[in-house]
């Protein structure tokens, strides 16, 4: 993939946002793991109305192990989850609720919480 800069200067690199997302080589994430997609629909609609932060509602909802640490999956590159969830995760945009995303699991709820 060939990079093009938004500056004018030639020693300047101002990359466009997608070629970020190219660029990123690690995520820091965490997720709600739920069983049924009304569920995650149902924690993503609480989400939203702000009552709780995503670790107080990852503690309470989410079916994985992580969710007694707030649902927080640290930092991890790429092939190291499930496709579907990596796909997610890398695509999106830091600090937003990305989701549901089906995989094997159940239907995940993301919170990107940084990129490197």
């Amino acid at each position: 993939m060939r990079f093009r800069s938004r500056s004018l200067d030639p020693y300047i690199f101002i990359p466009y946002p997608h070629q970020l997302r190219a660029m990123t080589k690690e995520v820091h994430a965490a997720h709600i793991l739920c069983k049924t997609e009304k569920k995650a629909l149902e924690v993503k609609e609480l989400l939203a109305s702000g009552q709780e932060s995503f670790a107080q509602m990852a503690r309470k909802y989410s079916q994985c192990p992580s969710g007694k640490s707030g649902g927080d999956l640290g930092w991890f590159g790429k092939g190291r989850m499930v496709p579907e969830f990596e796909k997610a995760a890398f695509e999106g945009e830091k600090g937003k609720t990305i989701g549901p995303v089906k995989s094997q699991f159940g239907y995940h709820l993301i919170r990107v919480l940084d990129k490197k």
